[in-house]
């Protein structure tokens, strides 16, 4: 009896909205009005200064990770590059950066060679230590050297993808695995101007 009697009220309730704006059926993490992710101030791999300004008016992707990185960060790169792919004509509205964790090794001539071979309107940034620290801690991100039997080391650290809209407000969050179907369908939401 209650279940009818909820099921009743959310058909009433539904009806209730009349010409109410319907909010985007994003199916990535909503994040919308997170006090993080507003800034990067790095160096791109072509030398040039970059912040998140530069690439307002274009939806932007951000993702950290390392050249090395065995898995999650070449996978995240080739799913980014299918989004490409899709969006077709649309694609140079989207801005997709790849921010290294491993500047000590991620140097930008390593980036430039590396970043732009998964899609050439890719971006490679870094920083020195202190600034790949406060661009992880302004979007939350943990990372952290790990040695390696052998000798050399890895880089443990955060594999979501955060997307912004074409103001430069973080909108959603992509955990690692999603598949880059998903996020074209979210993309394509932002571009559209949800």
């Amino acid at each position: 009896m209650r279940f009818l009697l909820a099921l009743l009220v959310s058909a009433l309730l539904a009806g209730c909205g009349g010409d109410a704006p319907q909010a985007p059926k994003f199916t990535l993490t909503d994040v919308t009005g997170a006090g993080f992710g507003r800034e990067l101030n790095l160096t791109d791999h072509n030398g040039k200064p970059r912040t998140l300004a530069d690439f307002r008016g274009k939806v932007v992707t951000v993702f950290f990770g390392f050249t090395h990185c065995p898995d999650v960060c070449p996978t995240t790169l080739a799913e980014m590059a299918q989004v490409m792919k899709e969006l077709g004509a649309d694609a140079d509205q989207l801005q997709v950066l790849f921010v290294t964790v491993d500047p000590e090794r991620d140097t930008a001539q390593v980036l430039k060679q590396y970043v732009p071979s998964f899609n050439p309107a890719f971006l490679g940034l870094r920083g020195d230590p202190d600034a790949t620290t406060r661009a992880a801690k302004e979007f939350k991100v943990y990372f952290q050297k790990q040695p390696v039997k052998g000798g050399g080391y890895s880089v443990d650290h955060g594999a979501g993808t955060f997307i912004l809209d074409r103001e430069g407000r973080l909108r959603l969050f992509a955990q690692y695995g999603q598949g880059a179907a998903v996020m074209l369908h979210d993309i394509r939401l932002l571009l559209a101007g949800a």
